[in-house]
């Protein structure tokens, strides 16, 4: 559904690249992740992929179409939720899904069914200008899904919600991956990226560092040892073993046979460590 060839882009044509020599393909039916800090150059390559900033160099082609020659019927294909929302303030919420609906030429979603899914039917008929900034986000949500997207970018989906209302959302993009919908998903925050996607791009100053599943970064990246809180003379203790030491082993082994096993948990770095390792940068 995308794929990216030596993309560069640069604000100024200054040769101080907001990009500089990405490659990536994401294939349908996937959610791919594309992760990095503020100013690492996810936005610069999400605007350029969904036709908000113009193809300076390389080649990028997305849902079938190359960008450097946008057609109309592209937008056909994709939905854009983006981090900021851009919702009409002085149109209610049904107001500003019915007027979207008319800018595309498929089928599209009835407003109230997508109303209805984000928690906003309620106040359907409130002007989007009251609305908290909460609301906005998930109404530029459920309008990111008026034509039924084949290719759906979401950017920072859950910034700003409740843990509740963000559950909710994260439920909706699994729901629409199993149904075919291919995701890409632009976001700073490790623990989404963990649960929503197949695999990862980690973008530092431009480039892209890696690309790879969250599993095998965690095989690679995580440590070999595990977690045993067992019960020990009414009281609960505490130890760490190797999972690879032969001696570790068999004490775990011992352990495991002669006491009562509260909890075991092994030792699994988070996609935000391990992102820090390789990168040498945090999530800021």
């Amino acid at each position: 559904m995308i794929k990216v060839e030596g993309l560069y882009h640069s604000y100024n044509r200054d040769g101080d690249y907001a990009v500089k020599n990405a490659s990536f393909e994401v294939p349908k039916g996937e959610v791919f992740g594309f992760l990095g800090p503020s100013g690492a150059g996810k936005s610069t390559t999400q605007g350029i992929l969904t036709g908000l900033l113009r193809l300076q160099e390389g080649k990028v082609n997305v849902a079938g179409y190359d960008v450097k020659e946008l057609k109309r019927s592209m937008f056909n294909k994709i939905g854009m939720s983006f981090e900021q929302s851009n919702v009409y303030s002085a149109l209610t919420a049904r107001e500003n899904l019915r007027f979207y609906s008319k800018l595309f030429d498929v089928p599209t979603e009835d407003p109230d069914t997508l109303l209805k899914l984000v928690g906003l039917f309620d106040v359907a008929d409130k002007k989007a200008g009251e609305f908290s900034k909460g609301m906005k986000h998930r109404l530029t949500f459920a309008r990111s899904m008026m034509n039924n997207p084949e290719l759906w970018f979401l950017d920072e989906p859950t910034t700003g919600l409740d843990p509740a209302i963000a559950a909710t959302i994260k439920e909706i993009v699994r729901e629409k991956n199993k149904q075919g919908v291919t995701i890409f998903l632009t976001t700073h925050n490790m623990y989404i990226a963990d649960e929503l996607c197949n695999r990862v791009a980690f973008i530092v100053d431009g480039e892209i560092k890696l690309i790879d599943s969250p599993r095998n970064l965690k095989l690679q990246y995580g440590q070999n040892l595990v977690d045993v809180e067992y019960g020990d003379g009414g009281s609960l203790k505490k130890e760490t073993f190797s999972t690879v030491d032969e001696r570790d082993i068999k004490k775990l082994q011992e352990l495991i046979g002669r006491k009562h096993i509260a909890t075991m948990h092994t030792k699994e770095a988070t996609l935000e460590e391990i992102f820090i390792k390789v990168t040498g940068r945090e999530l800021v």
